[in-house]
């Protein structure tokens, strides 16, 4: 939900946020907690003073018209950039100055909008990139520790193998990955990054250039992943994906957040139609 400060930023009354998930099952633990986040790029501002929450147990949708800074807010809450001010907090610690793979540490991931083909990788290899902190990509314990290593390694294969078949794409597992389409690769990425555990995972449009059918299989295991206890904040520009899985929906324009409310009052409110209808620079 938004934080005070985000409905200052605007100088509007935001409608309240939803106090629960997708199903009614958020819980009002902040699981997430961005805070003034501001990001420049010469002279120009594509995070202004960006504030809200993500309560444990939702999947909340981050909406806005092209430009408004969605891609670049991910990439300041994942590590990606530094911001110039501000602060982000996951599960009430503070990473705003971390390297990617330690906020994974505690315990957020992202996807990207285009996912990276491993080149010279099958499918159940790549998934094997996945999990964090491996011991056998420390040079010391493979040497000092063999035996923990393998034991870590037969873990991850059999890690992989159970989530593969989960996704009901085990039978992509030998492909090469380079081989597989779009929106398998998307199904895969999404796999992939459930091996690193996450609390809550940050999904970079991952319905873009996905075809109707495997669209709706990405829905399935999103909505099976939160029920099973995954935290979801998503950035998406197809509508009716996102309103149908998403409560509460934050709306962002020009870098700052609009508004944030259930997808009805979302889809309702004047100041959202205008940022898409009018435009945003």
């Amino acid at each position: 939900m938004s934080d005070p400060a985000a409905a200052e930023s605007t100088g509007d009354d935001a409608p309240a946020a939803a106090e629960s998930g997708s199903d009614g099952r958020g819980d009002g633990e902040i699981l997430l907690r961005v805070t003034d986040l501001v990001k420049r790029f010469g002279g120009l501002v594509a995070t202004d003073h960006a504030s809200f929450t993500v309560e444990r147990g939702t999947i909340t949708g981050l909406i806005g018209p092209n430009g408004a800074g969605k891609s670049t807010l991910f990439n300041l809450i994942s590590g990606f950039y530094e911001p110039d001010s501000g602060r982000v907090e996951v599960g009430g610690a503070d990473v705003t100055d971390l390297a990617p793979h330690e906020v994974a540490d505690h315990g957020l991931v992202r996807t990207f909008q285009t996912p990276r083909k491993l080149e010279g990788m099958t499918v159940r290899e790549a998934m094997l990139v996945g999990p964090q902190s491996q011991p056998g990509e420390s040079f010391v314990k493979l040497f000092t520790a063999p035996g923990e290593v393998a034991r870590a390694e037969r873990k991850n294969l059999a890690d992989a193998e159970r989530i593969l078949e989960e996704f009901e794409i085990d039978h992509l597992a030998t492909q090469p990955a380079t081989d597989i389409s779009g929106g398998q690769m998307k199904l895969v990425e999404l796999a992939r990054a459930m091996l690193a555990e996450p609390e809550i995972l940050l999904l970079d449009e991952p319905a873009a250039g996905v075809n109707p059918t495997l669209r709706n299989k990405l829905a399935e295991q999103i909505r099976r992943l939160n029920e099973a206890g995954t935290t979801f904040l998503l950035i998406e520009h197809d509508m009716e994906f996102v309103m149908g899985l998403s409560d509460p929906v934050i709306v962002l324009d020009r870098g700052s957040v609009l508004m944030e409310g259930t997808p009805e009052e979302v889809q309702s409110d004047d100041r959202v139609i205008d940022a898409y209808l009018g435009g945003s620079p």
